[in-house]
Order: structure tokens, then sequence, then C-alpha cells
């Protein structure tokens, strides 16, 4: 029983030399955070949170922020004091040992897989509707999994496939090509943002904000929840990703003080656009009006405003902002499943680093290539929520790691310190756990199920294989 709390040591991983490349500095790593928070919470679920919450969306946005914020400090102190790849996988298993670490490092691989294959998805439906725009029509059965929309014929989403498999392969090309192309395309988003809201935000009218919080903070609507704080569960998987952003530590100069600047900066700077995004748009059409383009609600501003030439740029900025986050949450879960991998506790061979990219190819193409089968075969609207259970349960572990730390071992190295402990970690789990109230009983079924089929490999290959274990 007590090797299964057995514990990594700090001054150990910070001995152990790394075959990553280091190249990534603070607004790299920013950039790296936004890409991965910007991007479905404002092209996609805009529209079903303001049916929730009404204007008071802007709130829910704010609650989940402060949520990501409180974590965020926690994630940033580990961060500094172990840098190294992993994320909370690593973080728990200084801090708790390695049966909860492997149960959070599996949560992190469906966290990770199934984000960036529902946001696949998502860009399928955008990149397909720009393809029709300029007159080329991808057959309807390569639109989408088999039974995604009643009464049409279809088989498997061949967009949603190939873009992953993109990816997967620039990731596995190195990080100076990962890093390129994520900044590049960051900024394209955040200019399409921007542009978007000079040319709406003279349109609003203050009369669409009444009643701001129609179903006050939790309330029953049409048979479902509604309300701030349900809406808040729904729009907390925009943020996620942001966490992605210490698995690169392993590749990052001097981790211990670019890590936290980068994870709380791109919080802090994707808050602020996601504020302004929804008072906009719930000020400039009544949020009722969002029914009709639940696919696309920024549309439904546009064509209030008669700005349809503003259409095709608000399109190619939601493909854009999608490709970005594909592209961090593969790369965290490369990361990830490199860490466990190096530990014993996955395959040694997704560990094996390549000379020439100084990645882990296999293991990268390896979860890419399943990520992108499940984007192509799976109708993941009835999965996207286990991913806000997963990610809720490693800030969970995160911020009482660092609860755990603080007591165990108080004197370790700290770059970053996380204000305000023990209130900062608390707030960040009374937060979480509000959040996961929000979610459906069908919900914790399926987790449930992940973390027993995760139990199975534990008891079955990781533990005996376990670089400890020897």
């Amino acid at each position: 029983m007590k090797s299964l709390f057995r514990k990594k040591d700090i001054s150990g991983l910070l001995d152990q030399a790394t075959p990553l490349k280091r190249t990534l500095k603070t607004w790299d790593l920013t950039f790296l955070g936004i890409g991965a928070i910007i991007g479905t919470g404002i092209f996609v679920l805009t529209g079903k949170g303001a049916l929730t919450a009404g204007p008071a969306l802007a709130i829910s946005f704010l609650i989940a922020a402060i949520c990501c914020g409180f974590a965020g400090l926690c994630y940033a102190e580990f961060a500094s004091m172990a840098p190294v790849a992993g994320s909370a996988y690593t973080y728990s298993f200084i801090a708790f040992g390695e049966f909860v670490a492997f149960i959070i490092g599996w949560d992190l691989i469906l966290e990770y897989a199934l984000a960036a294959a529902t946001v696949s998805v998502g860009w399928s439906g955008y990149f397909v509707s720009i393809l029709e725009n300029i007159g080329i029509h991808i057959p309807t059965v390569l639109t989408a999994a088999a039974g995604t929309t009643p009464g049409v014929h279809t088989i498997f989403n061949l967009p949603a496939f190939l873009i992953v498999i993109i990816i997967t392969w620039v990731i596995s090309l190195g990080i100076n090509e990962t890093k390129r192309l994520n900044s590049i395309m960051v900024i394209i988003k955040l200019a399409v943002i921007i542009l978007f809201i000079i040319f709406t935000v003279w349109f609003v009218k203050v009369g669409n904000w009444k009643p701001f919080s129609p179903f006050d903070w939790y309330s029953s609507h049409n048979g479902s929840a509604a309300g701030i704080i349900p809406a808040a569960s729904i729009v907390f998987f925009a943020f996620i990703g942001f966490d992605s952003v210490s698995s690169s530590a392993e590749e990052t100069i001097n981790p211990s003080k670019t890590l936290p600047r980068g994870i709380l900066l791109s919080l802090f700077i994707s808050t602020i656009l996601y504020v302004i995004m929804t008072l906009i748009m719930t000020g400039v059409v009544k949020y009722t009006v969002f029914a009709q383009y639940l696919n696309a609600p920024v549309l439904a501003v546009l064509a209030a405003t008669g700005q349809g030439w503003l259409s095709a740029i608000v399109a190619l900025g939601a493909v854009v902002g999608m490709t970005t986050v594909i592209l961090v949450m593969l790369y965290g879960q490369s990361r990830t499943s490199y860490s466990m991998a190096r530990d014993g506790l996955f395959p040694k061979m997704f560990s094996k680093v390549n000379k020439k990219s100084q990645t882990p190819v296999l293991g990268t193409w390896f979860f890419g290539i399943i990520t992108a089968l499940a984007g192509g075969f799976i109708n993941l609207n009835i999965l996207s929520e286990l991913v806000n259970i997963g990610t809720l349960s490693a800030f969970i572990l995160v911020a009482l790691g660092i609860l755990v730390m603080r007591y165990t071992q108080p004197k370790a190295k700290r770059g970053f310190k996380a204000p305000l402990v023990p209130f900062t970690p608390i707030m960040a789990i009374l937060f979480c756990l509000t959040l996961v109230a929000g979610l459906n009983w069908e919900t914790w079924v399926r987790f449930i199920i992940w973390l027993a089929l995760g139990m199975t490999l534990y008891f079955g290959y990781s533990r005996k294989h376990s670089v400890l274990n020897k």
C-alpha cells in the first residue's frame, strides 16, 4: 500500500537532464496560453452561455476566470518550484505520490485529447462554411460523425480529422516550429477580435442588457439549469488549456520566472477580451436572438449591425483561433504522456526523443492519431463536459498540493510564491467545486468509467513498470 504513494524528490527532478530544447521565453508562453484560451469560447460558447445567463454571461466569464486565476497562482508556484514537463501530473507526484499522480495524468490525457477533438469539430464547421462560400463543396457524409445531426446522413468528419493530423505533424517537427506557428496565428486572431470590437461597439443598446440577469444565480429554464453559475460551468471550457503552458517547463528558458509570468499574463489578457466581447454581443442584440445562431453567435451581431463584410474576416479568425487551441492542447498532451512514459507509467517508447527535432515524436503521433480519429468518428456533443470535470479535478489537486507543500516542504526553493496562502488555494478549490456542481450526473458516470479504465491500466501495467519501483 505504501508504494502507491511513493513520491518524487524535488532536488532529484531539478538535477535531471532533459533532451528537450530550451527556447521559450515569457511572451512565447503568454502566446501559448492565449492560443489555448481564446478560440471556442468567443466564437462558439458565447451563444449557449448567453441563453443560459443572459447579459450576465460577462459575470459568468469573470467567475470562471477567477477560478482559473486562483488555480493559476497555484500552478505558477509549482512551476517555479519544479520546472519540469508534466504540469499537474508532476506536481501531484511531488505532493501526493505515484497513484494520485497517475490518476491526474490520466485525467489530463482526457482533458487534452477530448478538448482538441471537440474543438476540431467546431473548426470543421467553420471551415466547411468558408469553403462553401467560395464554391467548394465537401460531401455531407464527410462533414460530421454518424448521428451528429438528426435526419442528416453523416459518417466521418474529414476536416476535423485532417486538421489534427496536420497540427500533430507540426508539433513533431520541433518546439521552434510549434512556437512560430502559434505566435503567427495568435496575432491574426487578436487582430480579428480587436477589429470586431472597434466596428461593433457603437451599436450597443443599453436596453438589451435589461434584465441583466434574467435567471439569477441558479434556476431552471425549459427543463435545464440556467443562471450565472450554470453558464460559468459552460464557459469554463473556454479557459481550459492555460495549464498546458506549465507542460513546457523543460523547453523554457529560466522557467522558474518565465512560467508564472506566462500563465498569469495569458489569463489576464484573455479574461479582459472575453468580458468586453460578451458585453458587446449581448448589448448589440437581445440574448434570446442567439438561439438562432448557436454554432456561430458572432454572426448574429454582424447581421444586426449590417456589417456582412466582416463575416468572412470573423470566420477566418474563428478558424485560426480554434487552430491554436488544438495546437496547444495536442502539445500539452504530448508532453504529459512523455513525462508519464519517462517515469515508467506509460510504455517507454513514448518517452523516446528524436535527436533531430528534440521532440517525443512517437508519443506525439500516437496520441495525435487517436485524437484525430475521435474527432472524425465520435459524436462529441455528449462527451465535451468530460473535459471540464477532468480539468477541475486537476485544478483541485494542484491547489491541495500547494497546501501540502507549504506544510511539508516550507524551505523548498520557489521562484514564485502564490499570495495569501492558504486563502488562495482554498478559494481555488471552492470555486472548482462550485463549477463541478453545475455539471450533470451523466458526466460523473462517464468520468467514473474513465477513472476505472485508468486504474485498470495502473494496477495492470504502470505500478510494476514504474521507475520508482526499481
